[in-house]
């Protein structure tokens, strides 16, 4: 059931334990509105957990409640009111929705939302969860501190590209503003987001080494599979450095995780290619897009190719 933001703000207040999540392979948005919803709720004096089913890259430990987030374990069975999904559909939480039994309110920005959960704040022309975030604290009546600001500052400057992608609106910079205003400090973010260990740039430069281009230029992407991973961590910003390539329309890369379990990131420079990912049951943006496919790096390689090449045709 879809409600307002009133609406939601009630939800919230109404209760006194509360369980956020995110999707796995969480980024920037998902962790930043995890954190600045969590430092928002517990203003109100709520008992919070954030439980994300994925590793947290150590770059975003500069965000205040970092150390905080945990991870499900099979078998765990958390008690709480209420399950807040935030940035993600109900079916990409990963574990958490079988550890956590509660009601579920879940809040995004994406338009594939498969309106799943009990209620649903949904509002497809913000450029980020973040920004739905700040909306919502001060519905809430909360004052935004700098922990709340660091948070949310994060995940709506990531959600847009550091501000350069076309989702950016007036309104996203209005919030930005009102952010550095409760104290957010861009460049303490941008400069620890930016850093890599060095065995995280090495892997970089391992893993750009697998660039392939297909469809005659205008496809190029990475696949890592699951023992390429044990030797070189999965490094992050590789999407980034796919996407630029001239010539380029659609990028990928597809990291076997686990084996038997791929997550794939799609970017584009105009297709939707949230019509690749719904066919794996994933989701995401026109220019954005993710999904996860449960077999094998080379299975996985062959069935998301022929998604994208379908796409392709259907442009033509």
């Amino acid at each position: 059931m879809q409600i307002s933001l009133k609406e939601t703000a009630a939800a919230l207040k109404s209760v006194q334990r509360i369980v956020i999540t995110a999707h796995v392979n969480p980024d920037g948005d998902a962790i930043g509105s995890s954190l600045g919803l969590a430092h928002a709720l517990k203003a109100l004096g709520k008992e919070v957990q954030v439980s994300i089913d994925d590793d947290i890259p150590a770059a975003f430990s500069v965000l205040p409640g970092y150390e905080l987030i945990g991870k499900p374990a099979a078998g765990q069975n958390i008690q709480t009111d209420l399950l807040v999904a935030l940035d993600v559909s109900l079916d990409r939480i990963g574990q958490v929705a079988e550890v956590v039994s509660a009601p579920t309110l879940n809040i995004d920005h994406h338009i594939t939302n498969d309106g799943q959960a009990d209620k649903l704040y949904l509002d497809g022309t913000a450029a980020a969860t973040a920004e739905i975030i700040y909306q919502l604290i001060v519905e809430l009546g909360v004052t935004c501190d700098k922990d709340m600001a660091m948070c949310l500052y994060t995940g709506l400057a990531m959600d847009t590209g550091w501000f350069r992608f076309s989702n950016t609106t007036p309104n996203t910079l209005h919030t930005a503003a009102e952010l550095l205003a409760c104290g957010a400090v861009p460049n303490l973010i941008s400069e620890a987001l930016e850093q890599r260990p060095f065995s995280e740039v090495q892997s970089l430069a391992a893993a750009m080494q697998k660039i392939e281009l297909l469809a005659d230029g205008k496809v190029a992407g990475v696949c890592l599979d699951y023992a390429s991973l044990q030797e070189h961590e999965a490094p992050e910003g590789l999407i980034g450095m796919v996407r630029v390539i001239e010539g380029v329309d659609i990028a990928f890369t597809l990291k076997e995780k686990e084996p038997n379990l791929c997550r794939v990131s799609l970017r584009s420079k105009g297709i939707d290619v949230t019509r690749i990912a719904l066919q794996f049951g994933g989701g995401g943006h026109v220019r954005a897009a993710g999904c996860s496919i449960e077999k094998s790096c080379a299975e996985a390689r062959t069935d998301l190719i022929r998604a994208i090449m379908q796409v392709l045709e259907e442009e033509r």
